[in-house]
């Protein structure tokens, strides 16, 4: 069994430009996640499963419930998920209220990996360093060097970052 699950949802972490359209899409692929974790060294097990790949914008409750099902049928009690930023605070009371005992940290990145990986990489090793490094459930949010509760952490859409309330 993994020591944590990984659930790529999508979100501007993952988004790449299409050459042809001259737009960023969410790809339907894990390669963001893939290429960060296999820079990590150490004895972690995890598994890495893709799910939804959509802009946070819009992810809409259906989704939210696909993501919590997926953590109740899980082995693991430590899950990382991968989310957009603008709607992240909603997947995080969702499943505050349907997956009660896991331990859980959402992050994301304001710019594409594909674009500016340094926000990216810090924000996925933060988290997955406080899920290894801790015991204890409840649903956390881990961006920009602070990982609080969910309830604790707001986008602060003017200065770019998450911010502790």
């Amino acid at each position: 069994m993994a020591d944590i699950l990984i659930l790529n949802t999508g979100g501007t972490f993952n988004k790449r430009y299409d050459e042809i359209s001259g737009e960023l899409f969410v790809p339907q692929d894990e390669q963001a996640v893939e290429a960060i974790l296999a820079e990590l060294r150490g004895n972690l097990a995890f598994r890495l499963v893709g799910l939804i790949h959509k802009d946070s914008l819009a992810m809409d409750d259906a989704d939210r419930e696909q993501i919590a099902q997926t953590i109740l049928a899980a082995q693991e009690s430590k899950i990382l998920i991968v989310h957009g930023t603008d709607t992240m605070h909603l997947t995080a009371a969702h499943l505050a209220a349907r997956c009660p005992g896991r331990r859980i940290v959402l992050t994301g990145a304001m710019k594409p990996y594909a674009y500016d990986r340094q926000e990216a990489v810090v924000n996925l090793a933060l988290s997955l360093g406080w899920l290894i490094a801790g015991e204890g459930a409840g649903v956390h949010i881990g961006m920009h060097g602070l990982v609080r509760p969910h309830a604790g952490m707001v986008k602060d859409r003017v200065r770019g970052v998450f911010r502790a309330v």
